[in-house]
């Protein structure tokens, strides 16, 4: 096995904010009012190296989807680097934004690089409560942390690191915002299409989806009290139509919770049929979360969210998957004939390879903050657990931030699961992870 060159660089990620205040002479004051104005230029971002050590499983459904015409192994390291710059230019009512993203990868199938825009936009904001945005940006709907049913128009989120940057989508919006006296004090309307045309957003409907459409969408926002609630639709196009709604309340000032509903017209998925054919299987498909974040004296930080997901695989469909692989792989070791396991592969090693494919999973994310007053180190315990067949993942970590601009972060993940489970199946049983970031 050749082993991996860690090189990582990873891309953006970081803000500069100049302020500075004044001397005090007697009994009065002064400052520099140029210090607090907003520079007409930004330039931000980060560099992240990062190594990582998988243990995998052979007796793995994924393991043997992705290994079968491959060199046997147990384990393999991977290195990577990322570089993100992030970019502001202000002139008057005007800003230009742009986010960059390049990484470099090597592992034992060779080295790659991948360089793209996740953001370039402009927006013009003629006064407080009006603002127009065109270009490539990316929207964040929803309120849940791991996870967002009525992220319609946005990438989905990795729940094992869910503040990562995510490229966005060719928009062209705006947003009305009124402020009020009342209950009501705040309604915003947001307005915008992702246009499908030529090579704009073109893997915003799906590969089966070549027609030009302008995909219409919309969000209304209110402050009711001392609720914040949305209203989302996206229309028919280059996907479904589908609406939904989401709320965020803060119980006290260390309590708060928060839900998504959403509803999709039309969802498909491949899945094992009669006499282990592969057939697709349509239908209409309501998703949901409900999450609450808990903030103690002690500055123990607990996330919890429950999450169904309408247009995952059920418990008997996922099993019903694995079970036709290891039937596949049974048969190629026994005739070296690779036909059905590569027509598995194609059908379903790209939904399967999706961290959450299941129906219902339960988050739980624990941080706390310099515990024992141990300056600058954060110890945190995520858990995701598959509701539905009992499988889950642990994944405890540590970051020291003790060095200026500089965070070290170290995460071991452990996978646990019977045979025919979510987390059982997975291509890995363990993986180790050290990410070295700099931010500038």
């Amino acid at each position: 096995m050749r082993g991996s060159t860690p090189g990582l660089r990873r891309a953006a990620f970081g803000l500069c904010l100049l302020v500075s205040a004044g001397a005090a002479a007697q009994e009065t004051y002064s400052f520099d009012v140029s210090a607090f104005e907003k520079k007409p230029f930004e330039l931000s971002g980060y560099g992240e190296l990062r190594g990582e050590a998988f243990e995998l499983d052979q007796d793995a459904a994924l393991y043997q989807l992705g290994f079968f015409d491959r060199e046997p192994r147990s384990d393999f390291e991977r290195g990577s680097g990322t570089l993100e710059l992030r970019g502001l230019f202000r002139h008057g009512d005007t800003m230009a934004q742009f986010v960059g993203h390049s990484t470099y990868q090597d592992d034992f199938t060779g080295s790659a690089q991948d360089s793209r825009l996740y953001e370039a936009y402009v927006s013009h904001q003629p006064d407080s409560g009006t603002r127009y945005d065109l270009g490539k940006k990316t929207l964040s709907w929803g309120k849940g942390y791991a996870w967002n049913p009525v992220g319609f128009i946005q990438r989905p989120k990795d729940p094992n690191d869910p503040d990562l940057a995510r490229q966005g989508f060719v928009i062209a919006g705006a947003d009305f915002v009124r402020s009020f006296s009342g209950n009501l004090k705040t309604l915003a309307f947001t307005p915008l299409v992702v246009p499908t045309y030529g090579d704009a957003n073109a893997d915003f409907g799906g590969p089966l989806d070549t027609g030009d459409h302008a995909n219409p969408a919309a969000k209304l926002y209110l402050l009711y009290k001392d609720t914040d609630i949305d209203l989302m639709v996206l229309g028919q196009g280059s996907r479904s139509a589908r609406y939904g709604l989401d709320f965020s309340r803060n119980i006290s000032s260390n309590f708060e919770i928060h839900g998504e509903w959403a509803h999709i017209g039309r969802t498909s998925r491949p899945v094992i049929g009669p006499a282990g054919s592969i057939t697709p299987r349509e239908s209409g498909a309501t998703s949901y979360l409900l999450g609450l974040r808990y903030l103690t004296e002690n500055e123990l930080t607990t996330i919890i969210e429950y999450y169904h997901d309408g247009a995952g695989y059920s418990e008997d469909e996922l099993s019903s998957i694995y079970a036709a692989v290891h039937d596949a792989y049974a048969q190629y070791q026994l005739s070296a004939d690779p036909t059905a396991l590569s027509r598995l592969r194609t059908a379903f090693q790209p939904v399967l390879m999706q961290p959450n494919p299941g129906r219902n999973y339960l988050y739980l994310r624990m941080s706390q903050n310099q515990p024992f007053d141990i300056l600058y180190f954060t110890p945190a315990l995520t858990v995701i657990t598959n509701l539905d067949d009992h499988s889950y993942s642990v994944a405890p970590e540590l970051t020291y931030t003790g060095v200026s601009n500089l965070e070290l972060r170290f995460r071991v993940f452990w996978l646990k699961g019977d045979r025919l489970t979510d987390f059982g199946e997975k291509q890995n049983d363990r993986r180790a992870e050290l990410r070295v970031r700099y931010y500038f």
